[in-house]
């Protein structure tokens, strides 16, 4: 690869894309919401926030400085995140609550990059962090949902014309920000079901002292502050 192509590369994504029209940021808008709250769809797009939800996890696990042994994503679209370190303390505590506030706080700051105009940096910088997270995978499914993902991310910004890029780009945008709310409508559900105590709620409750509501309200508040800020930023541009 010669200088000329690298200098190419750089300012493609570092550059600026033109905003897309109205209709299609509202049609993006109405395909995510369908994507979300149809059942049948749901099961094979929830697969997308679990790995959002388990990256989450596991790049909070390495800032604060524990050991990721390892992700592992399930066809039934759950998945688990394992790290090694001090079972207490604020290092734990952090990476049990990256969970469900990864997926609509990075659709908060994928709407940041879209309203600034940066729709390749979007694209290129979910393929990196996907090829990163694929180091960590343990099984199977997990290796092929992510290289799927990955190879989705890569195609459309190689051989695509810009538009579609864009609309592309929107489209994961409003499904990390609706789809970030859903799972956590539905942990509240699995809650009242099952008492084990297992989920990531009660885990913040025992490491913390406080009510396992608390932490159902927390993840609330993140993922709808983060659709409606993400959600206005969007429509404004």
């Amino acid at each position: 690869m010669n200088v000329a192509s690298i200098t190419e590369m750089w300012d493609r994504l570092t550059g600026t894309q033109p905003a897309p029209s109205h209709w299609l940021v509202g049609a993006t808008a109405l395909v995510a919401l369908a994507a979300v709250v149809l059942r049948g769809v749901w099961h094979v797009t929830r697969n997308a926030v679990t790995i959002a939800h388990e990256g989450g996890h596991g790049l909070v696990a390495l800032l604060t400085g524990r050991r990721l042994q390892g992700i592992r994503l399930h066809s039934d679209t759950s998945g688990l995140t394992v790290s090694r370190g001090r079972p207490h303390g604020p290092g734990m505590v952090f990476t049990a609550a990256a969970g469900y506030t990864a997926p609509p706080l990075l659709g908060l700051a994928g709407a940041g990059l879209l309203t600034a105009g940066h729709i390749t940096a979007l694209l290129w910088g979910a393929t990196a962090l996907l090829l990163v997270m694929l180091v960590m995978i343990r099984n199977a499914y997990g290796v092929l949902t992510v290289v799927v993902t990955g190879a989705l991310f890569l195609l459309v910004s190689w051989i695509t014309r810009a538009q579609v890029q864009a609309a592309f780009a929107y489209l994961v945008v409003w499904f990390l920000l609706l789809g970030g709310v859903r799972p956590v409508a539905e942990l509240q559900g699995s809650r009242r079901r099952d008492r084990s105590g297992a989920s990531d709620a009660d885990q913040l409750a025992r490491l913390t002292g406080t009510p396992a509501a608390l932490w159902l309200l927390l993840f609330y508040v993140v993922a709808l502050c983060s659709l409606f800020a993400g959600g206005r930023w969007l429509l404004v541009r």
